[in-house]
């Protein structure tokens, strides 16, 4: 990039066309008409990672903690999901769902998440087990809680619409391999088939590879990716479930636990477990890249939560490797359920951000650096607070042009 006049190609340059990047290309064109984005993909389509991969819940906002980023934009976020689907007519309901103890050790969490929800501003009902039945016939618990603005969509359809009511030129099959910022100037990026894109400010929504995008940016994230697979199974029967149920999680972790989900199509989907991914894009044990996982390895923050958590990490690889032992979490919510009602499913990478000092970042993570915006941490519920995230990231990419 020279010093005389620069030719640019557009004002923003968004890497990644998943949701959180065609959200905040849709919130860019939305909030300052007329400014030019160029969205590059990697993928010959939009919502191929974590947007297209997940169960396609719209999350109610209940587990986060009260204040935080995912709290407030996963509340903001499900209203606004649900009405984006209606204006387009995109396949969506508001189904409500059930948090089922079905342990007493479990109770003190179910009632802690019902005084979060409504310091959260969600409505909750406490039930107990023949409340639990009118809902669930099939599920058995000491008790639950039901959360009634928990919803489901489809998430790749979400993404395809935001991608045509911005208006933006996205450019798919355009992996980005060098980036060369001028602070002065802005960013040139080249793409694996050779082509250079100029763009006054980049926004770096790359998911499983934010981290190494911010490197090459020039900036040190302080943090790394680490992937976690999320398998997942079908029911055969999926009459034995009208909803969504889920256990009690566990606040020390940001995974939810082995859930049940009737998604839009009618199935239900079951899972999903969180067992270390061999690649960023590990989604079975024979995908292992090992310049990927030895990267992983290389990140301290990545050996102090392995000793942090091995426990709980011993019980998730358990039940991916036995059959047997998933589906007897799966009993713990759902007794009638069988090994052969569960049926093998495509499975998801969670793009998690682990810190230096091995903690998982429990909050969306946007940091800024010179004509830069990274978005570092945007798993679950970020498809839900997609367009509050677009806006916020709309927001500092126009400050900083």
């Amino acid at each position: 990039m020279g010093r005389g006049a620069v030719a640019y190609d557009c004002d923003v340059l968004v890497v990644g066309g998943g949701i959180v990047g065609l959200a905040a290309a849709y919130a860019l064109t939305r909030a300052a008409p007329g400014t030019r984005v160029t969205v590059l993909e990697k993928e010959r389509g939009p919502a191929r990672h974590q947007t297209g991969r997940n169960s396609g819940v719209i999350h109610s906002g209940i587990y986060y903690r009260p204040g935080s980023l995912k709290a407030r934009y996963a509340v903001r976020g499900a209203a606004e999901m649900v009405k984006f689907c209606a204006e387009y007519g995109i396949p969506h309901e508001v189904t409500g769902k059930l948090i089922v103890a079905t342990d007493r050790a479990e109770l003190p969490r179910l009632h802690a998440l019902v005084q979060r929800g409504r310091e959260n501003g969600i409505p909750v009902r406490e039930l107990g087990p023949a409340q639990i039945a009118e809902y669930e016939p099939c599920v058995e618990g000491l008790a639950a809680i039901h959360v009634g603005t928990t919803g489901i969509c489809d998430y790749g359809a979400v993404a395809a619409q935001l991608a045509r009511a911005s208006g933006v030129e996205v450019r798919y099959g355009a992996e980005v391999v060098r980036i060369d910022r001028r602070a002065d100037l802005g960013v040139a990026v080249r793409t694996a088939a050779g082509d250079v894109v100029r763009g006054k400010v980049l926004v770096n929504c790359a998911g499983l590879h934010c981290d190494r995008i911010a490197r090459l940016t020039g900036d040190e994230p302080d943090m790394r990716i680490v992937p976690f697979r999320g398998e997942y199974f079908t029911l055969a029967r999926p009459g034995l479930v009208r909803g969504l149920v889920y256990p009690v999680p566990d606040p020390a972790f940001p995974f939810l636990g082995v859930h049940l989900t009737r998604g839009v199509d009618g199935g239900v989907h079951v899972g999903p477990n969180a067992v270390p991914a061999l690649a960023r894009e590990g989604y079975g044990w024979s995908v292992v890249r090992p310049r990927e996982v030895a990267g992983t390895l290389a990140w301290p923050g990545a050996w102090r939560m392995a000793r942090e958590h091995w426990r709980y990490g011993a019980g998730e690889l358990r039940r991916s490797l036995s059959k047997a032992a998933f589906t007897d979490a799966v009993r713990r919510l759902l007794p009638a359920v069988r090994a052969e009602d569960l049926l093998p499913a495509a499975a998801g990478v969670r793009a998690q951000a682990v810190l230096r000092d091995g903690s998982l970042a429990d909050d969306f993570l946007i940091r800024e650096g010179p004509r830069a915006v990274h978005i570092l941490n945007a798993p679950s519920p970020a498809a839900t607070a997609s367009l509050p995230i677009g806006r916020e990231v709309a927001r500092r990419v126009l400050a900083a042009l």
